[in-house]
């Protein structure tokens, strides 16, 4: 089983670490406030988490999640995630993160932002475009005609391969968005960001949990198709 490192606990981060923890893997979450703040968590998890810094949770992790604000990506610890598969989760939202030029002027992606703060990291975008209610809810067994497409987006094949088989563990598919230049096509107010999961037309914030709807990898070839910039 993979060791999941947690960099960031808050809803996707803990979502994954109850997905991680159900699937069989060890977690070690982390948060900017300290581990002393993560115990009801670590225990509700049971023995199969632990709470750590920062740092720890990057060495610990076979695979490492970085769910944090974009702003606070240049304080991650890139020496300790060197050689390191990063799975990204961030979305820009310029209201939280200030305008960054680069994305703004669309020179890069948010996820290749990141790449470029973990120089020798192997980073995969995953987790960004699904909200967490429904991340929770609509994991499907292998196999399962009910199972879900999530997309992912790297550089490096052998990274996406690792975290393509995790995802397949919490009980996603994985569908190929392409290289991290292409990751775009799945962040904040393109097609693909959050509608295909969700069947509430209320147009509510955060949908009800209760809301999830699958999406097949065609769902997703079609959403990632009609994004523009």
């Amino acid at each position: 089983m993979t060791t999941l490192g947690l960099i960031g606990s808050g809803h996707i981060g803990g979502t994954l670490a109850r997905l991680a923890v159900d699937a069989g893997h060890d977690v070690v979450l982390s948060n900017s406030r300290g581990p002393e703040t993560l115990q009801d968590l670590v225990a509700e998890l049971g023995p199969h988490a632990r709470a750590g810094t920062t740092e720890e949770a990057a060495q610990a992790g076979d695979l490492v999640v970085v769910t944090i604000p974009l702003k606070n990506t240049d304080r991650l610890p890139a020496d300790v995630l060197r050689g390191k598969i990063v799975i990204d989760t961030s979305n820009y939202y310029p209201q939280r993160d200030g305008q960054i030029a680069a994305l703004d002027g669309q020179s890069t992606t948010t996820s290749g932002l990141v790449q470029s703060r973990l120089p020798g990291s192997r980073v995969v975008k995953a987790f960004n475009n699904i909200n967490y209610l429904h991340l929770g809810s609509l994991q499907r067994a292998t196999g399962s005609p009910e199972r879900t497409s999530l997309p992912i987006a790297g550089d490096d094949e052998g990274a996406k391969s690792a975290v393509a088989s995790f995802i397949d563990s919490l009980g996603y598919d994985a569908y190929d968005a392409g290289s991290l230049a292409d990751s775009w096509r799945c962040d904040v107010g393109t097609p693909a960001y959050g509608n295909p999961y969700n069947g509430d037309t209320s147009g509510g914030f955060p949908p009800p949990a209760d809301s999830g709807r699958q999406a097949t990898a065609d769902d997703l070839r079609r959403a990632l198709a009609e994004a523009e910039r």
